[in-house]
């Protein structure tokens, strides 16, 4: 390894540079060039470390960070990921990453500038060669830098780097922190605010008519998240036995395939106010309509039912006829109102998910409340999550605690007798 000057004359006089020579841990020789011997010396020096590491990737054989996140994306396409999920790490390369640090060579990303990608993202400065910009959230910018983990890890894999920085900097935090940070700043869902309460939901079913009255009232009573729904087959649904199989779902590019994980292929029993509802639903129904492997809640062509039609047509005017509606705010946070001087409102609850929180709850709360009360486990099989620890993380604050008043008053006059 070494360091030489190099002079060479131009029409506006001599220039100067300075080089760094060396041989990495492969036995190839490279060349960088600086500006100044202070910025050569230091480079060497830490090329020096990563070579003794074998983690030194010479720029000349790195991508830019634009080149790895597209074939980062091609590798999830050919792992056969999720739509939604390829839309989304799409979305993130496109607004959050490469604009700022797109061109930039991937061997020579620092912990340094992952900070200030942070900052940047977060602060809502404009991309180079934007004029404007604006803040991102902090679950974004958190999404933005694990998929930035994501995207160097697979150029990892590929030889194209060494060393992935982002988790050399998760690893200098405190992961348990942060995670704590972001739980705190979310806050639990709350009865009433994220999750419908038990009079809300009964004058909802009550307002349920029409076409879309037997996919909410399924929603309802069985947790299904919006694709499963969607994907639900009349061979899926017994109605003898009063059980809903859960084995596909459609994306919302309509595309059919298997549940999200193992565990979302189950077994959700129904009551039978829901099964008579699904009859009187399949009775309505031309013969291929009610074939085993026409969709339950289809379209006139037999296709999914679409999420923004469930949601619009069926979920939103159902709310507001129960009359759980919160007022819509006008630009100065007022109630705004019609031009006969009434208050407008809307839904509510504007997503089929809080159904499904419902469900959740229900099956959790006491039956003296209303509930089911199940014990976790149960809940998460009927929820389809891969892991307990995923019931509980979201909705362990609604499981009845053992120690309630009566029963702790009991127990401890028990041990002064």
């Amino acid at each position: 390894m070494a360091i030489r000057k190099r002079t060479w004359a131009t029409a506006k006089g001599a220039k100067e540079a300075w080089i760094s020579d060396y041989v990495d841990q492969s036995g190839r020789r490279h060349i960088k060039t600086f500006e100044r011997k202070k910025d050569a010396e230091a480079f060497l020096a830490r090329a020096s470390v990563e070579i003794a590491e074998g983690t030194h990737t010479a720029a000349s054989s790195s991508v830019s960070i634009s080149e790895a996140a597209d074939l980062w994306l091609e590798s999830c396409r050919q792992a056969g990921l999720e739509a939604a999920t390829i839309a989304a790490y799409e979305q993130h390369c496109r607004l959050h990453i490469k604009p700022y640090i797109g061109r930039a060579k991937l061997s020579g990303l620092t912990a340094p500038a992952i900070r200030e990608l942070e900052d940047r993202l977060r602060r809502g400065d404009p991309a180079p060669g934007e004029e404007k910009g604006h803040p991102r959230s902090a679950v974004m910018v958190r999404r933005t830098i694990t998929n930035l983990g994501a995207l160097i890890s697979d150029a990892q894999e590929r030889g194209l780097v060494a060393r992935n920085v982002v988790r050399d900097v998760r690893k200098l935090r405190r992961r348990g922190a942060e995670k704590r940070h972001t739980e705190r700043h979310r806050g639990k869902l709350k009865i009433g605010t994220d999750i419908p309460s038990l009079n809300e939901i009964r004058a909802f079913l009550a307002a349920l008519t029409g076409t879309y009255r037997p996919i909410l009232m399924t929603a309802v009573f069985t947790g299904l998240r919006a694709s499963e729904l969607r994907g639900l087959r009349w061979c899926d649904v017994d109605l003898k036995r009063g059980e809903i199989h859960v084995r596909q779902r459609v994306d919302f590019k309509n595309s059919a395939g298997p549940p999200k994980s193992a565990a979302g292929e189950r077994t959700v029993p129904i009551p039978p106010e829901l099964a008579n509802a699904l009859r009187e639903h399949k009775a309505t129904l031309p013969p291929a309509r009610r074939a085993d492997h026409a969709i339950v809640f289809a379209t006139g062509t037999g296709a999914a039912e679409y999420h923004g039609n469930i949601v619009k047509r069926g979920l939103i005017p159902a709310w507001i006829a129960a009359g759980v509606t919160v007022p819509v705010l006008d630009e100065k946070g007022k109630s705004a109102k019609d031009e006969n001087g009434k208050p407008i409102v809307t839904a509510k609850y504007s997503g089929l998910h809080s159904l499904r929180h419902f469900f959740a709850s229900w099956c959790i709360n006491r039956k003296v409340d209303g509930g089911l009360e199940l014990p976790a486990k149960i809940v998460q099989e009927r929820l389809g999550h891969s892991t307990i620890a995923m019931t509980l993380d979201t909705y362990s604050h609604l499981f009845p605690r053992v120690d309630d008043h009566a029963e702790f008053a009991a127990a401890s006059a028990a041990l002064f007798n």
